[in-house]
């Protein structure tokens, strides 16, 4: 491979081109979720999708692990004349496990249905979309092997516009074909999954760099599992949680995956797409346990400003918001309560911006071979905890519960940067002044005005107020990324 002289400016460009996709990928997520609300309100066809769509988040993740874990052997094997074997050796060894979760998911949905909700009404529609789902969370982690594949040769571009493409079309789809029923969803995320891989795989082809696999496949599922198992069990909390929830009152597990959803997407337009802009630059740099944590709290700081500012609003105006935008059925209480769950999450949320900007750093300082352990234990702990939260406090309990597992792996993972004390000083400072200018800013408009109102003004009040005072935190924050690039 030839060395690129704008290796900076092309990794910024990279980045952001990535980052984009990743706002179109979350954006057109939540605007399928809006579909679901308005066209199936509130009750067991919500619920038996969302039950079947925690199994689908938790086995799409490996997409991004792929990204991470493969990328570093597909430059190496580029560089010796041997990328097309490479990938046939990847693709190869995550086949045939596909295989058989996507035959599990088509011969047994129903047992499948039984195992991941409660709710009796809520298991036929989790049967009926659970093969589309997990067929399309099948291709689409083959297309993440193909998508680092064009990434060994600098091209991120058609990668990025197969996901975007595949997103967009899965929204059109579903909209299309709504009158069939919640299946109709299934489609839709499955019509995603065929462009996410096929358009990705067109462009390889284009390049000839695919060929016969060289090597037996088996050691490649060994470090991937390293990478993977610690996503799919940060997924699998989510899965309890929503297990748990559907055995409240019939309709709270969607009110709980909204609430999730919601909260999942603010990390993702924030936290991930700007790891994926400065990870790369920070590890040209070379890493440290002071670089470690100066990069998780920069990064932190600029996730959490606008993120403070999104909870607040759904803080004050939850119901109206909920009502306007999921549909009638989640005004009144119902909106309410969803409003209140994605404050009460906002705990893990923070967690969970500084997780995500903390693992890739692992792979960089070659901390991840105990990354199974880890996972393992932390759904052990999970259990037990949310049991405990839910006979608690109900929904909010099971948030709380997210919150502690989540905030146990990242003080691992810190750990294991050395990096544990200055990050979790960094974030907490971060999450007390954004947290806490949000609160006073929304609440004093919420004290004498309306919901929407409210909600308005405190976007204002807070936005300006984050300008003019510009945080010292969040000037650091700031620098800090720019001298990356």
């Amino acid at each position: 491979m030839q060395p690129n002289s704008s290796r900076g400016r092309g990794a910024l460009h990279s980045g952001l081109l990535t980052g984009l996709s990743t706002v179109v990928v979350s954006g057109t997520a939540a605007a399928v979720a809006v579909v679901l609300s308005r066209k199936f309100g509130h009750g067991v066809e919500t619920d038996g999708f969302f039950a079947a769509y925690g199994v689908y988040l938790a086995v799409v993740l490996v997409t991004s692990v792929v990204r991470v874990v493969a990328l570093p052997r597909f430059v190496r094997a580029a560089a010796s004349g041997r990328l097309g074997a490479e990938v046939a050796v990847w693709l190869t060894a995550l086949l045939a496990p596909l295989v058989v979760v996507f035959a599990v998911a088509v011969a047994w949905p129903h047992g499948v249905a039984s195992a991941i909700t409660s709710e009796p009404g809520a298991r036929p529609y989790a049967a009926q979309v659970l093969p589309w789902l997990v067929g399309s969370a099948a291709a689409q982690v083959l297309g993440g092997v193909v998508a680092s594949a064009l990434a060994a040769l600098d091209d991120y571009g058609t990668a990025a516009f197969g996901f975007a493409a595949g997103s967009a079309a899965g929204l059109v789809t579903t909209v299309l074909l709504l009158d069939h029923g919640v299946v109709s969803l299934g489609w839709g995320i499955a019509v995603n999954g065929a462009l996410s891989l096929g358009l990705p795989l067109a462009g390889l082809l284009r390049k000839r760099a695919l060929a016969r696999p060289d090597e037996a496949p088996w050691a490649r599922l060994v470090e991937l599992a390293e990478g993977v198992t610690l996503p799919v069990a940060l997924q699998a909390l989510f899965v309890v949680g929503n297990r748990l929830a559907s055995g409240i009152e019939p309709g709270d597990i969607s009110t709980f995956s909204y609430a999730y959803l919601i909260a999942s997407f603010l990390v993702s337009l924030t936290a991930s797409s700007l790891a994926l802009v400065s990870t790369v630059p920070f590890a040209r740099e070379g890493s440290s346990p002071d670089r470690s944590a100066r990069h998780v709290v920069a990064v932190s700081w600029l996730s959490l400003a606008p993120i403070a500012g999104a909870a607040g609003v759904f803080a004050v105006a939850g119901s109206s918001v909920a009502g306007r935008v999921l549909g009638a059925k989640y005004g009144g209480a119902t909106g309410a309560e969803l409003g209140r769950l994605v404050v009460y999450l906002a705990p893990w949320t923070v967690a969970s911006v500084a997780l995500t900007v903390a693992y890739p750093l692992l792979f960089v300082r070659g901390r991840a071979r105990w990354l199974p352990a880890v996972a393992v234990a932390a759904v052990l702990v999970h259990v037990p905890v949310e049991l405990a939260g839910r006979a608690a406090f109900g929904l909010a309990g099971l948030a709380a519960g997210m919150a502690v597992t989540t905030a146990l792996v990242l003080g691992t993972l810190l750990v294991a940067l050395g990096a544990l004390e200055r990050t979790a000083t960094g974030l907490l400072t971060a999450a007390v002044v954004c947290g806490g200018a949000a609160a006073l800013l929304f609440g004093v408009p919420a004290a004498f005005a309306g919901p929407i109102a409210a909600g308005v003004a405190g976007v204002v009040l807070y936005a300006v107020a984050i300008a003019v005072w510009r945080p010292s935190g969040l000037r650091s924050a700031w620098a800090y990324v720019r001298s990356l690039q």
